[in-house]
């Protein structure tokens, strides 16, 4: 059953996180962007026009790279990585819409790996619901929220880009 939280507004998330990254970076000249499939992908499109950097935007899913693949499977629909951009000493913003045990970071941190080695890689969430099994810590987030672990955060974009949050019950 689908729940939405009127403290969850993700447009105003959005705006936040991205106030606290542009603050913190701008658009210095070795910053790329790498959006998770698919909320983190969102995110980072629209965080890469703001800072003017679209020509360092790149695009990964991690289903192959998850340790646990062989339990969970695969989604249905995988997207193809999308790195038009020398990863090997760039600074990279990984993009995350809900970050949960950190097991989705690690998987992306390990295939960007297979790209080249970035000077950096930063961290950013529009929200953090704890639970982590993981040493994983956002460099950025807009919200921090606890949820049971029977529950899930999902971010979704509207036909018009709008962003909302909903909570499922497991």
């Amino acid at each position: 059953m689908p729940t939405h939280l009127p403290e969850l507004d993700a447009e105003a998330l959005y705006a936040d996180l991205a106030r606290q990254i542009a603050a913190a970076l701008g658009a210095t000249e070795q910053l790329a962007l790498v959006g998770i499939h698919s909320g983190g992908a969102w995110l980072a499109e629209r965080l890469a026009k703001e800072l003017q950097i679209e020509d360092r935007l790149g695009f990964i899913d991690v289903s192959f790279y998850r340790d646990d693949y062989a339990e969970k499977g695969l989604h249905a629909e995988v997207k193809p990585t999308q790195i038009p951009f020398e990863v090997e000493g760039a600074t990279i913003l990984l993009v995350d819409d809900v970050l949960y045990t950190g097991r989705t970071t690690r998987a992306a941190i390990n295939e960007l790996f297979d790209y080249g080695r970035p000077a950096r890689i930063l961290l950013a969430a529009l929200v953090d619901r704890g639970g982590r099994e993981l040493p994983v810590a956002p460099d950025f987030v807009a919200a921090t929220l606890a949820l049971d672990t029977a529950q899930t955060l999902t971010l979704q974009q509207g036909a018009d880009g709008a962003l909302s949050l909903t909570v499922i019950h497991a």
